[in-house]
């Protein structure tokens, strides 16, 4: 029994280590990519598939994009799949990755809450510190829960610095639909069905209209409601909508988290004395 508890320790950081590798492996497409280019919503068609026990398989938006290929300067179309609803003549922006044949859409790469290295870091240190917990390795142990508080802490402290330095400006949504999305069905082991709804937004900038599903969700039906308003902002710096904006919430639980961290560190000193 206790080896198998002890290999359960391991299920959280490779979990996040792995969700972590993802986002780290997209921030660096968008990062190296061959070139980063304008492009319009030529049309966008709702795809919904579903199996024969009438459960959703696919839900997606299939958008067909006009844009200037930076090497050939010819205006060429390219349909890619979307978990965003976009609007005619919506401007996007679209990227090749080294290495890829076709380009993809830039689409909100830049909202993770953690940083994707800091993601995949802590990870690395979980997986390590349930390593050196189960070799009764007690200081090692210490220094990396320490480490992995510090590095949330400063992480998001940093990231509220930066997106308050940025000076978003608020953008006046409108929720004209809730997009819903079954995650299971009712079984014998599982009562009840379980679904996440999204909001669907209308917003104008710039003098033009656009269209987005989002990702902020809710487990809860009434959460969101058709008809309400709800607020994105806008970065000029890149020129992206963002669903979040600096909070300061999370300021504060970033430096409860760094002070936890130093006084597990500290800890060690009490260890070794």
């Amino acid at each position: 029994m206790t080896d198998i508890s002890q290999l359960f320790m391991y299920i959280p950081g490779i979990i996040i280590f792995l969700v972590g590798s993802g986002q780290v492996r997209s921030w660096l497409q968008m990062h190296r990519a061959e070139f980063c280019t304008d492009a319009s919503v030529v049309s966008c068609k709702h795809v919904v598939k579903k199996d024969k026990k009438d459960r959703e398989v696919y839900n997606y938006y299939d958008v067909v994009v006009a844009y200037c290929n930076p090497k050939t300067k010819h205006q060429e179309r390219l349909a890619v799949k979307s978990p965003t609803e976009y609007a005619l003549a919506q401007p996007v922006r679209m990227y090749k990755a080294k290495g890829s044949e076709k380009p993809v859409l830039a689409e909100y790469e830049n909202e993770f809450l953690f940083h994707p290295w800091v993601t995949m870091l802590g990870g690395a240190l979980l997986i390590l510190l349930a390593l050196e917990e189960n070799q009764g390795k007690e200081i090692q142990a210490m220094l990396c829960l320490s480490a992995i508080f510090i590095g949330a802490g400063l992480n998001l402290v940093l990231n509220y610095r930066s997106l308050k330095r940025r000076g978003l400006q608020p953008v006046d949504a409108m929720i004209t639909e809730i997009y819903t999305r079954q995650i299971s069905k009712a079984t014998k082991i599982l009562k009840g069905e379980k679904y996440t709804y999204y909001p669907v937004v209308r917003y104008e900038l710039n003098g033009k209209e656009y269209i987005r599903r989002c990702n902020i969700n809710s487990s809860g039906s009434n959460t969101f409601k058709t008809g309400e308003h709800m607020t994105l902002y806008y970065d000029a710096q890149s020129q992206t909508v963002l669903e979040k904006h600096a909070r300061a919430g999370a300021a504060v639980i970033g430096i409860l988290l760094v002070l936890i961290g130093i006084l597990a560190g500290a800890s060690i000193l009490s260890v070794l004395m």
